[in-house]
C-alpha cells in the first residue's frame, strides 16, 4: 500500500482473502519449528512417524496451496486501529466480506451454523466471523486471524476457582489437557488466561495462542509478554506447566510419546479480590495465524 493512500473497504476485503489463503495453508515458521524440534525430541517411534506425517502435511499444503487441515474452522478476527488512522466505512463489513470471498477462493468449509437449530450460514453469520477490535498507537491498521478447529475448540475449558485456590491453577490446566486426551490432535498448544472476568479469562486464553513459539536450546518455550518481573514468574509457570503436560505421556495423536504440548502461553489480567477465573484454550498443532499491517 502506498505512502499517503487511504485505507479503503476495498483494501481490507482483499487483504483478509490474503489473510486467510496464507493462514489455512501455510503455518507460521515458529510453529513448523517447533514441531520440527519436537521430531528430534521425541523417542517413541510411532510418535516420531505422526510427526513426519504432520511435518509432510505442512509441506504438501504450502506447495499444493490447499488447506493444511479439512476443518478450516471457524474465523477469530484480532483487529488493532492506529488511533491515528482514519476510516469511513464499516471495517467489520468489510471483514465479512472478504471472508465471504476467502470461502469460495481457498476454499472454506462452510462450519458457521445456527447454534440451536443447525441451520448453515456458511462462514458469515451472527457472531461470526468474531471481530475484536483495539486502539493502538500509531496510523496503521494490524489485522490478524486465528482460524479455530472445532476438536480443540471443543475441549476448552472455563473455571471461577476461589481466590484461595491459586494453587489449583496448575491442577486445573493438566486436569484440562488430560481429559482432553488426543482429541485435540496434538502436539497441542495450550493457551492460559488468568484473572480479569468470566469473559476475559477466555479472551485471554484465546490471544495467548497468537504468541508466537520460542524455543531455547531445550526446547522449552521462553518467551513471555510483560515486565521482567511478569517475565520471570509467570515464565517459569508456563515452564512448569509444559513439563508437567509433557510429562502425561499423551504423545502426537494420543498415541502415546514424550511430546503432548509445544508451548504453554499465559496471559492475565488483574481481577476481584472475591475471584479468581481461569481459562484453558487448546489449540490443535495446526496453530493457523496470520496478520497484515495496512495504511502509515
Amino acid at each position: 500500500m502506498g505512502m499517503g493512500r487511504d485505507i479503503t473497504y476495498e483494501d481490507v476485503a482483499q487483504s483478509v482473502v490474503d489473510l486467510l489463503l496464507r493462514a489455512e495453508t501455510r503455518l507460521p515458521d515458529d510453529v513448523t519449528a517447533a514441531l520440527t524440534d519436537a521430531h528430534g525430541r521425541e523417542t517413541d517411534p510411532t510418535a516420531r512417524a505422526q510427526i513426519e506425517a504432520i511435518l509432510e502435511n505442512i509441506e504438501l499444503a504450502a506447495m499444493r496451496k490447499v488447506p493444511i487441515c479439512q476443518d478450516t474452522g471457524i474465523l477469530i478476527f484480532f483487529v488493532e486501529i492506529g488511533r491515528d488512522c482514519t476510516i469511513n466505512f464499516d471495517i467489520k463489513d468489510a471483514i465479512r466480506d472478504g471472508v465471504a470471498k476467502a470461502t469460495e477462493i481457498v476454499p472454506l468449509r462452510p462450519n458457521a451454523v445456527h447454534p440451536v437449530t443447525r441451520e448453515a450460514s456458511g462462514n458469515v453469520g451472527i457472531g461470526l466471523p468474531d471481530i475484536i477490535l483495539d486502539i493502538n498507537e500509531g496510523d496503521r491498521i494490524r489485522i490478524t486471524v486465528l482460524p479455530k478447529g472445532a476438536g480443540s475448540e471443543n475441549v476448552s475449558r472455563l473455571a471461577m476457582l476461589n481466590p484461595s485456590q491459586v494453587a489449583d491453577i496448575k491442577r486445573f490446566v493438566l486436569e484440562t489437557v488430560a481429559d482432553a486426551g488426543g482429541k485435540p490432535c496434538p502436539p497441542v498448544i495450550v493457551g492460559v488466561g488468568i484473572g480479569g472476568s468470566f469473559d476475559k479469562a477466555a479472551r485471554l486464553a484465546k490471544k495467548a495462542l497468537l504468541r508466537e513459539i520460542c524455543n531455547n536450546a531445550s526446547g522449552i518455550d521462553a518467551c513471555v509478554n510483560g515486565s521482567a518481573v511478569d517475565a520471570c514468574v509467570m515464565g517459569e509457570f508456563e515452564r512448569e506447566m509444559l513439563d508437567a503436560i509433557n510429562s502425561l505421556g499423551i504423545g502426537t495423536m494420543g498415541l502415546g510419546g514424550d511430546i503432548t504440548a509445544l508451548a504453554v502461553h499465559i496471559e492475565y489480567a488483574h481481577c476481584h479480590t472475591a475471584s479468581l477465573p481461569v481459562a484453558v484454550n487448546i489449540q490443535c498443532w495446526a496453530n493457523r495465524r496470520a496478520s497484515v499491517e495496512l495504511g502509515g
